[in-house]
């Protein structure tokens, strides 16, 4: 036996780490494909920028409109949930102790140790006993609306802000190419960096999401330069 081990597992990471390898990725993918369209149909160093940094502003509230609307509503039914849970101790706790101890049988306890797991939880906490076991509610997993605002809008921001910084730093005669390639670098470095903390594998990480990226910068630029030359 060896004292003080702990495990670390990977899939503890998955939550955050999805969230905002998923903003900063829309956020890069988005305003870089927004530039690389701009600056196909020929606009002015300027307006490119100012077109890049409303994208990140637009993009960024967007993101936190949604998550937060999203989260909320998943807040809404867990606060339902829970309060139905305890209208049905309330009304009748013998039950609700029966199906607690059916809970843990399920998952392999022997019918008697299930029944004393179930009489001890719920002496201590029946309500917490019943939204983790029965509802799968925790507090560390309990949705937090603004927060994933926040968090949302925020990753956004740090991967819409690298496409700008390029532009800024670019000469204007070469910001298609440049800022492209810079993208697709930024984003396979994403990509990868996700996979090696999620235990995936990297390359092919990297490879998904560059090819996507890809996709979108090229169909933008396209559609960028086919609206300049009709304008």
């Amino acid at each position: 036996m060896h004292a003080g081990h702990r495990e670390h597992h990977l899939s503890g990471r998955t939550s955050w780490l999805r969230a905002a390898v998923l903003g900063a990725n829309d956020g890069l993918v988005s305003t870089a494909s927004l530039i690389v369209g701009v600056a196909a149909a020929h606009a002015s160093h300027s307006n490119i920028l100012v077109a890049g940094a409303a994208g990140l502003v637009a993009g960024a509230m967007s993101m936190a409109t949604g998550e937060y609307v999203s989260v909320h509503s998943q807040k809404d039914s867990e606060q339902a949930a829970l309060e139905q849970e305890r209208m049905e101790l309330q009304a009748n706790v013998a039950a609700e102790h029966k199906e607690l101890a059916g809970i843990y049988v399920r998952r392999g306890l022997e019918p008697e140790l299930a029944k004393q797991v179930a009489e001890q939880l719920m002496a201590h906490d029946a309500l917490g006993a019943h939204a983790r076991d029965e509802l799968g509610i925790t507090a560390t997993q309990s949705a937090r609306p603004l927060q994933a605002a926040l968090a949302s809008a925020g990753s956004f921001t740090v991967g819409a802000m690298l496409p700008i910084a390029v532009v800024m730093l670019s000469p204007h005669n070469h910001l298609v190419p440049v800022v492209s390639a810079a993208s697709l670098l930024f984003l396979a470095l994403l990509g990868a960096l996700a996979a090696r903390a999620g235990g995936a594998p990297v390359a092919a990480g990297a490879l998904r999401v560059t090819f996507w990226g890809a996709l979108a910068m090229g169909i933008t630029a396209g559609i960028g330069a086919a609206l300049g030359v009709v304008a």
